[in-house]
């Protein structure tokens, strides 16, 4: 059974899943923060208001305390106490109830309250507010008439109708008139920020689902959109190798991106393999027809000579012999060619090489090569076997369409090595300087099979120097007729 990710599609879809869920839960974590942040700060903020209200109000300056007009709204609670913990006024709320904390206790004028740090109103942290200055103004008591600049705030938790609830406290203190300390405690309910940060957190994890489904859903269909043309062209090479139609080509989609590319890539190596099918097929056709003419001669002596024993031309059946075997030589060559056979790594001498092949070819030749060769060429490296065949081969060519004059010539051009081989008749024409390096390509007159052969030597010769990392062209010579050039990387 396939894997339930097993396909483009479901790991793009669970990597977008994976990636969106991590970063919604890592901003929700932080929007929370934030609101959390936000919701106790406006808080205590309130309860600071309050109790500086409460704190510099003229009522509680003058040590009226009874005649405060303390807020009774839900949500807030007020106490004022004096140094000693004794509660001076209250909200309605907290008629009747002791102390509900005693963190910031009054102090009396020109005193101080060890043990019971006052936190300024710009410190956050929770600190004792020592900035490491020599101001300790904030750890004595007020002026007479005067109410403090500086807000102790702390969250309590304070018990009412047998609940227990968070708020936000500040504590002010102040001075009446006649020189006694007080502290307003405010606190502002926290239970509404609560509440607010619980519907959030709630809504976050109530939607996280149906957002990452959707982004699920969203990023399957993209993904799947984006890969169609992956899919078309998966559809038409399947019926391409179905059919062995190799004239059939892969759609490309109009976008210049990597799915258009490689239905190009695969385009072009469609059109090459189709070359190579091709070329092989005429290779073979053009084999079997150049093998019929001389296994049927050869058919036809044994049959006559069968029944007429004196009629038997040993010369004729020996050339048919000989041609047949050259022919099924050439072709296994240009197989192993194909095939990818790589030369050997020897180092061949060319110069040798070129005087070794005119010796031996001396007594057979119509024309006597003229040599001309460069005995500081450097050597090649290589297969002596196939390079002797290229010479071969194009001494062959050279003597079946010279005048009068053949010319080997060795030398040396930059890094290369250049080998030459020219004739003197009648030359080839441009139309046909790259047609005469085909396999089996005889232009008109050396259309006869006797003296124009199978014509493969010219395309084998070309084959073995571009294997050898060479090059072979074929240009006018100077006195007229054809040169044939090849062109070898010297030995390093």
């Amino acid at each position: 059974m396939p894997s339930a990710f097993a396909s483009v599609r479901a790991r793009a879809a669970l990597a977008a899943t994976l990636v969106v869920s991590v970063a919604l839960v890592a901003a929700g974590i932080a929007v929370v923060a934030v609101l959390r942040h936000n919701l106790a700060d406006r808080a205590s903020l309130e309860s600071e208001v309050t109790a500086r209200t409460v704190a510099g109000s003229r009522a509680a300056l003058n040590g009226n305390f009874g005649s405060l007009d303390l807020p009774d709204d839900d949500g807030r609670l007020v106490q004022v106490a004096d140094s000693s913990g004794r509660v001076l006024a209250a909200g309605e709320d907290l008629h009747g109830r002791g102390l509900l904390t005693d963190y910031a206790p009054a102090r009396v004028p020109g005193s101080t309250a060890p043990g019971h740090p006052s936190v300024r109103e710009d410190d956050d942290d929770g600190d004792d507010g020592d900035d490491g200055d020599d101001d300790d103004d904030h750890d004595t008591a007020p002026a007479r008439g005067k109410a403090g600049t500086d807000v102790d705030r702390r969250t309590v938790a304070v018990e009412l109708d047998g609940d227990t609830h968070d708020y936000a406290f500040a504590a002010v203190q102040g001075t009446t008139y006649d020189g006694r300390g007080y502290t307003v405690y405010a606190g502002t309910s926290l239970e509404g920020s609560q509440a607010t940060l619980g519907q959030v957190t709630r809504s976050m994890l109530i939607g996280l689902p149906f957002l990452l489904a959707v982004v699920a859903a969203v990023t399957w269909l993209v993904t799947r959109r984006a890969l169609r043309p992956v899919e078309s062209i998966r559809v038409e090479m399947a019926e391409i190798t179905h059919s062995g139609d190799l004239a059939r080509r892969v759609p490309e989609p109009a976008s210049h991106d990597e799915i258009a590319r490689l239905a190009r890539t695969t385009n072009a190596t469609l059109a090459a393999l189709e070359r190579s099918v091709e070329r092989q097929h005429r290779f073979v056709a053009d084999a079997s027809h150049e093998l019929r003419s001389p296994i049927a001669s050869l058919r036809t002596q044994l049959e006559v000579a069968d029944q007429h024993r004196e009629l038997l031309d040993t010369a004729d059946l020996l050339h048919d012999v000989v041609r047949l075997q050259h022919l099924a030589a050439d072709l296994l060559l240009l197989a192993r060619l194909d095939a990818g056979e790589r030369p050997a790594g020897a180092l061949v001498d060319l110069a040798a090489l070129v005087r070794e092949e005119v010796a031996q070819r001396a007594s057979t030749d119509r024309v006597t090569p003229a040599v001309t060769v460069d005995d500081s060429a450097p050597e090649v490296k290589g297969s002596r076997t196939q390079l002797s065949r290229v010479l071969g081969n194009l001494l062959d060519n050279a003597q079946r369409h010279a005048a009068s004059a053949v010319t080997v010539t060795v030398g040396t051009v930059g890094d290369a090595v250049l080998l030459s081989v020219a004739d003197d008749g009648h030359g080839v024409a441009p139309a046909d300087r790259e047609r005469v390096f085909e396999r089996f390509v005889r232009l008109d007159e050396a259309r006869g099979r006797d003296k124009g052969g199978a014509g493969l030597g010219l395309a084998i010769a070309r084959d073995v120097v571009q294997h050898h990392g060479g090059t072979l062209t074929l240009t006018d010579a100077p006195d007229g007729g054809a040169v044939f050039q090849v062109r070898l990387v010297r030995a390093r």
